[in-house]
């Protein structure tokens, strides 16, 4: 005599959960030893202290379109609808890391070079990429077709990937330009001291690892509102 297999558990796992809280604490933890715990730059004071923030949000940023990316290329590749909703949720949460690098770049570059805003190349080509993000997501709510907008989104997910590089070199390819030239992510050792690189190396890994939990996290919330949707739709045709 053969026993049925129990059937699948088809509900939705939870938005947020434990590894979500985890990635909070690693932010918080990293945010604290940049106020309390790293020494204060000599020149911009505790102002510099805003670079902790502004760079670990472009490395939470960059990850979060690198996943964008890699997603779009997948599903024109598979046409795999969970491929399709990872980078749109991916999408979602590297403009709201962008937002934060805008917002903070603009406070730090108020105090350093006394004005919000210059329209140099690098600052120029990352408010492109914000505004890319954001079409994405416009462009997603207004394609009723699911299968083209899946096949449109991957095609502008790619080229948004494709601006990052542009980006980060843009101070070597435009030397007239206010913004520093690269302290961190250079050929040679960085340009900071000791304590001040492990403090930036602990706040981009925490901020790259709760951008993944975000992502994980709107990657769920779309399939709970999908299942709801699914659900109100029969209640409606029964």
């Amino acid at each position: 005599m053969t026993t049925a297999a129990a059937p699948a558990d088809t509900r939705p796992r939870p938005v947020i959960d434990g590894f979500f809280w985890f990635a909070v604490a690693c932010v918080v933890a990293a945010y604290v030893r940049a106020i309390g715990f790293t020494p204060i730059e000599a020149t911009q004071g505790p102002s510099q202290k805003i670079f902790y923030i502004h760079i670990s949000a472009v490395m939470a940023g960059y990850t979060s379109f690198a996943i964008l990316g890699l997603m779009s290329c997948v599903h024109l590749w598979l046409k795999d609808e969970r491929t399709d909703r990872l980078a749109a949720a991916s999408a979602e949460v590297a403009v709201l890391f962008f937002t934060v690098v805008l917002m903070a770049g603009s406070l730090w570059g108020k105090v350093i070079w006394g004005t919000w805003w210059v329209w140099e190349l690098r600052i120029t080509l990352t408010l492109l990429l914000w505004f890319l993000g954001v079409g994405y997501i416009v462009m997603r709510g207004a394609l009723e077709d699911a299968g083209m907008r899946a096949r449109f989104s991957a095609a502008l997910g790619v080229l948004q990937v494709l601006l990052i590089p542009f980006i980060h070199l843009s101070v070597y390819i435009v030397r007239d330009h206010m913004h520093p030239m690269p302290i961190m992510l250079k050929p040679d050792k960085p340009s900071m001291p000791a304590p001040m690189v492990w403090t930036w190396v602990a706040m981009s890994l925490a901020f790259v690892v709760f951008g993944i939990a975000l992502i994980r996290a709107r990657y769920r919330l779309g399939i709970l509102q999908d299942a709801v949707a699914a659900a109100d739709s029969g209640e409606h045709t029964w």
